[in-house]
């Protein structure tokens, strides 16, 4: 096979790969590339590759190992929380129904939790899957050691991995109602769409204004967005519900339709759980022109202050 067909092939799976690992999508998209270039130049020197697919899973996964293992540090000194790189490509059909919720940005969120040994193992068994002998070779340990990685990644996953309850339409539904009623300030619906113990989790990078912090409940997070979307549609935000990372969310776009910020959300059992929201222009450049209006923001009186 000619080797530009055979990066078309192996392309998305090195990348869905890649991007579970990191959480970023221009890392990602690096990793992957270095793979090829690798795989290009082993097959150049002669080597008899027997499985491309194994062989760039090995380079994407080894060299995400090594990057994460560097980025904790970095994220260490992060401004504020840091949170995944957005994703808008919608997965296609098969895509959606096997690894949709691995894809969420809550999801991402809690692996960040795991060693990079162990969130490797896990994603290749268990939304891969990825036989465990193969599992070992690509990561580098032996078999019972892999078994090992992958249960402990799962017992501290099971209880807080997100679960969706609802069909896609009746997410989008409940979605579209959520930012309707933020927009227009409408605080006794705000409160009703929310979890009672609902997080809101801002990624504004130190660059433009953002939560500090997690802020949690879902009257305080109602009477937040209430006060400050409205305000934001003032300037000329307008939103748009659309997928993030497979699931439910929206887009933020200023009045010259530059890209604000993005959220996701969560939902179960019809509520509101988490929000998720990136407003750190460096998260948002892969998905086209950002806005200006956050750094603005940033030097001038915040509007939910």
């Amino acid at each position: 096979m000619p080797e530009t067909d055979l990066f078309s092939e192996l392309r998305p799976k090195a990348f869905a790969i890649a991007y579970r690992m990191l959480g970023s999508v221009s890392d990602a998209e690096d990793v992957v590339q270095e793979a090829f270039l690798r795989m290009h130049q082993a097959l150049r020197e002669g080597a008899e590759i027997s499985s491309p697919r194994a062989y760039v899973a090995t380079l994407v996964t080894r060299q995400a190992i090594d990057q994460l293992r560097s980025a904790r540090v970095r994220r260490e000194r992060y401004v504020g929380e840091w949170l995944p790189e957005p994703l808008m490509t919608d997965p296609s059909p098969a895509e959606q129904a096997e690894t949709a919720d691995s894809l969420s940005l809550a999801f991402l969120v809690l692996l960040e939790n795991l060693t990079p040994p162990q969130r490797a193992a896990f994603l290749l068994r268990e939304v891969f899957d990825y036989p465990y002998v193969d599992v070992a070779e690509i990561v580098g340990t032996d078999v019972d050691t892999t078994r090992h990685l992958v249960a402990k990644a799962r017992a501290h996953l099971q209880e807080r991995r997100p679960r969706y309850h609802a069909s896609p339409r009746q997410q989008e539904e409940l979605t579209r109602r959520f930012f309707a009623a933020a927009e227009r300030g409408d605080l006794s619906e705000l409160e009703q769409l929310l979890a009672k113990d609902a997080a809101f989790h801002g990624d504004g990078g130190g660059k433009v204004p953002a939560m500090a912090r997690a802020v949690t409940g879902g009257d305080t997070i109602a009477r937040i967005l209430a006060r400050w979307l409205p305000r934001l549609r003032q300037l000329g935000v307008r939103v748009e519900v659309t997928m993030v990372n497979g699931g439910p969310g929206a887009v933020t776009f200023d009045a010259d339709d530059r890209i604000v910020g993005v959220l996701g959300v969560t939902i179960v059992d019809g509520r509101i759980t988490t929000i998720h929201s990136i407003v750190n222009p460096d998260k948002l450049r892969h998905l086209g022109p950002t806005s200006d209006l956050g750094r603005d923001l940033q030097s001038g009186a915040r509007p939910w202050s």
